[in-house]
């Protein structure tokens, strides 16, 4: 006996076609921030790049993959709930974490910013 009401129950096709589309839509994001990366590194060639700000853009595109990835891992964690309150519990967790999360980058952020100014100074 399935403790899971029926009436939430998603289609087992339609959970794999959900799984799939997550892992594709990862593949392209991971595709993109490598070029990214790419092209981030490539500025140090450049002069009218510091390497204060170089160092702030690096943080930057870093701190925006891993919150992509906490994003797509819990579009993962989604698409295998099996009722509507772990759906809730995940994205409660999620919320929290990346607040969390969010607090630290920005504090961190700020940092790099700050001493990217005083080496420019």
């Amino acid at each position: 006996m399935s403790l899971v009401d029926p009436i939430y129950q998603v289609p087992n096709d339609l959970r794999d076609f959900a799984e799939k589309s997550v892992e594709r839509a990862h593949k392209a994001f991971e595709a993109f921030a490598g070029a990214a990366q790419k092209a981030l590194s490539s500025t140090t060639d450049l002069p009218i790049v510091s390497p204060g700000a170089k160092d702030v853009g690096v943080k930057a595109l870093s701190f925006a993959e891993a919150n992509v990835n906490a994003a797509f891992d819990l579009a993962q964690k989604l698409v295998k709930a099996k009722d509507p309150q772990q759906v809730f519990q995940l994205q409660a967790e999620y919320v929290k974490s990346q607040l969390a999360t969010l607090q630290d980058q920005t504090k961190e952020l700020g940092a790099a910013i700050q001493r990217s100014t005083t080496i420019n100074s």
